[in-house]
């Protein structure tokens, strides 16, 4: 006999679902998961009303930097695998060069 106010929960045994064919081709959001452990290395750039965070982390496929940018609460992020990295640099190295920045 149930009381008023109790509450009862009923458990069901877990079924594992079938992957569709997009995830079978491509992994699902969770084989892409990096641990939770925390970065290899972290750095912070300070950038008027922008941060940057630059973290070095692992996972099942290998290492990569995780860029995000962080502008006022909104934050957008890249993953860029480390043996792209020295392609990235160069990239950026030639904009800086077209740049008017001075050295």
């Amino acid at each position: 006999m149930k009381n008023e106010g109790d509450i009862s929960c009923e458990f069901r045994p877990f079924k594992k679902r079938k992957h569709s064919k997009i995830e079978t081709m491509f992994g699902n959001d969770e084989d892409r998961r990096p641990p939770q452990d925390g970065p290899i290395h972290t750095d912070k750039i300070l950038a008027d009303r922008k941060i940057f965070f630059l973290d070095l982390k692992e996972n099942d496929r290998g290492q990569f930097v995780k860029i995000t940018e962080d502008v006022r609460g909104r934050r957008d992020t890249i993953m860029v695998p480390t043996e792209f990295l020295d392609d990235f640099i160069t990239a950026l190295q030639d904009i800086r060069d077209a740049s008017d920045l001075e050295d």
